[in-house]
């Protein structure tokens, strides 16, 4: 069965407004196009989980929502999903202003759950280092 499942959060903590301007959550690959503008070729060339396309979604990031900073996640949590050439576990990340764009490719290896705690964690702190490094 087919579902869809939309989600809007209009609150997160009274102030947060001031420094966080908001989410995508772009699971389905025509999120990721029709609303951060991943090429469709680049999702058939190199596929969603790809440097090109965690690139791509934080320019998107950055040109819809008008924030200074943006960082972007795809990756095969599992348990199924993987292949030969991107195992699941495989979990690229980027990070980003409208200077700079870059982008690092993680293997966790774990069971889901520890994997997407294991990309959470590592793409806020890759962030936290970026924004460090910009105001250094």
């Amino acid at each position: 069965m087919y579902r869809r499942l939309y989600c809007t959060f209009a609150h997160i903590d009274s102030g947060a407004s001031s420094n966080f301007k908001g989410t995508v959550v772009a699971y389905d690959n025509k999120v990721k196009e029709d609303i951060l503008g991943v090429s469709h070729e680049t999702i058939e060339t190199t596929g969603a989980v790809s440097e090109e396309t965690v690139r791509q979604m934080v320019k998107g990031t950055l040109d819809k929502l008008k924030t200074d900073y943006a960082l972007a996640t795809s990756g095969i949590m599992g348990p199924d999903g993987g292949s030969e050439h991107k195992p699941v576990g495989t979990v690229w990340i980027g990070v980003g202003n409208n200077n700079k764009i870059e982008a690092q490719l993680f293997h966790f290896r774990f069971h889901r759950m520890r994997n997407i705690e294991q990309t959470s964690h590592t793409a806020l702190n890759l962030l936290r280092k970026f924004i460090e490094s910009e105001h250094e």
